[in-house]
């Protein structure tokens, strides 16, 4: 007997649905899977026999075949068992149909996902929300999931889902008895973790900590430089302590990349507060994109909508910082693999800090630096002048005095700081209104002609910055960005020679690289 139960799959973060076709028939005992399986999904066969056993039903000891349609894209993952399960006992009539032997009708209306153990338990699997918003998408209303994945399932509206413990629970609900779906919950966008660090506990930085600002409130990549100890990985651990609260777009947008990746929480289902991602300096290519057979997401889709932090920038592969130019650009990542391309999302702020020299103590008041000019010149060109151009701000950290460390005095609180990013953003969300710009970091070419027009003392302090720093056109337009936002937390509508003036400070590393 042929049965056919509807499942789900992912590409990137589009779904499509999969029907799995089984047909149980006499021959040589067997159980076969078709229709381009993966080690994963190949190896449901054992999973779903323990299980189907293990849950009171009699396994069959004749051919079964299993197909995937449709039959040309890859699948992955155990996620299909609970589909294959059902299957395999609806067409040895052990469920999906009535007291007449006929088969029920209302299998039909349901997509089925979730991995098996081995005693019949549906277990927690990956990449659940972003199947369920394609599914509603494509018309689907209603779908079982594991019990585990309710948490995040309960922020989708649109799309009946039920939760599920067992595949003996599966096998209940589609031989018509009644299942509560899971109670929809709102998503709270007031919901803010605790930030890593607080402003109010950095000493001193006050150049620094104003730089900080500025970057939060127009969505700016920024690059700190000085001598080890400063301060520098704690003023980064601060930046998502004032960037504005998450939307509830990006909160799932977030959340879909994170639920694919298989890091988020269970417990709180969603993500509520912006990514700080800080990956390794050893990190591969592939780490940073995503890829490998199944095309993961990687670290840069990790940070959507947050920060990525590169700590000792110079000490990444020339070949790894180089990847970042395209996202920095464009806010994607495409990753491409010879049977697949997939697009993520990629839209992040970018924050690294590197030391001045090899030993760390160039221009130190404190410390001698042991570096030749040819050994600082050599450091310096490890990062790339069109990568430098997307960084908009590069900001000296000093050292700090014992003074400002030994005072009792707290600056500054993060909290504080987040209020006026939070008008500044105000002030653009207004201005790129209908347009799908929210930060000035992202204006287009005819945006930038619009909102930073200059009065002639602006034109000439810009026009001696680009001369004696041998700017690119990209680093130009960068400026007049960063000017934008320095206006835009001032209240002021026009940007003037003094925001110019204070934007060009923050190019400091443009000649030392070139």
């Amino acid at each position: 007997m042929l049965a056919r139960i509807n499942s789900y799959a992912l590409d990137g973060l589009n779904g499509y649905r999969v029907s799995v076709e089984v047909d149980v028939h006499s021959g040589i005992p067997k159980f076969e899977v078709v229709g381009l399986p993966d080690t994963a999904v190949k190896e449901s066969r054992e999973r779903v026999r323990s299980a189907i056993k293990n849950c009171g039903f009699y396994d069959t000891p004749r051919k079964v075949t299993v197909n995937l349609a449709p039959a040309n894209t890859k699948k992955a993952g155990p996620i299909f068992d609970l589909a294959i399960a059902l299957g395999l006992l609806c067409s040895t009539e052990q469920a999906g149909i009535d007291e007449n032997k006929r088969t029920l009708t209302t299998i039909e209306e349901y997509v089925f996902l979730g991995e098996l153990s081995l005693s019949g338990e549906v277990r927690h699997i990956n990449g659940v929300m972003p199947m369920l918003i394609s599914a509603r998408e494509h018309g689907i209303s209603k779908i079982v999931i594991p019990r585990a994945n309710a948490n995040e399932a309960k922020y989708i509206r649109g799309i009946e889902v039920y939760a599920v413990d067992t595949l003996a629970d599966a096998v209940s609900l589609i031989n018509g008895n009644r299942f509560a779906p899971i109670e929809k919950s709102e998503i709270d966008v007031n919901s803010v973790g605790s930030a890593v660090e607080d402003l109010k506990y950095v000493k001193g930085q006050y150049s620094a900590k104003r730089a900080l600002e500025i970057a939060a409130a127009g969505g700016h990549n920024i690059i700190m430089i000085g001598a080890p100890g400063g301060g520098k990985t704690m003023l980064a651990k601060c930046l998502p302590g004032i960037l504005p609260k998450m939307t509830e777009q990006e909160i799932l947008e977030t959340t879909k990349i994170h639920s694919i990746a298989g890091i988020l929480d269970e417990d709180c289902g969603i993500v509520t507060t912006r990514p700080f991602r800080t990956p390794h300096h050893t990190a591969s290519r592939i780490a940073l994109t995503g890829g490998s057979s199944s095309s993961r997401p990687g670290e840069i889709s990790f940070a959507h909508n947050g920060v990525m932090f590169l700590d000792e920038l110079p000490e990444y592969p020339r070949s790894v910082l180089e990847i970042l130019r395209q996202p920095l650009e464009d806010g994607v990542v495409t990753v491409s693999r010879a049977a697949r391309s997939v697009e993520y999302p990629a839209n992040f702020m970018l924050v690294a800090s590197m030391n001045p020299c090899p030993c760390g103590y160039k221009g130190s008041a404190t410390h001698e630096c042991s570096c030749s000019p040819s050994q600082i010149q050599k450091y310096m060109s490890r990062i790339s002048g069109p990568l430098l151009d997307r960084i908009d701000l590069h900001i000296e950290v000093d050292e700090v005095n014992y003074d400002d460390l030994s005072s009792g005095e707290l600056a500054e609180s993060s909290a504080a700081v987040r209020e006026r990013v939070n008008v500044a953003r105000g002030v653009q969300t207004k201005r790129f209104a209908g347009t799908s710009i929210y930060s000035n970091s992202k204006m287009t070419s005819e945006m930038i002609k619009k909102y930073c027009e200059l009065d002639s003392a602006g034109e000439k302090i810009l026009q001696s910055a680009f001369d004696k720093l041998g700017m690119s056109a990209r680093a130009y337009t960068r400026i007049l960005k960063v000017a934008r936002t320095i206006a835009d937390l001032e209240g002021s509508e026009k940007v003037s020679a003094k925001h110019i003036a204070e934007a060009v400070m923050y190019r400091s590393l443009d000649k030392a690289v070139r």
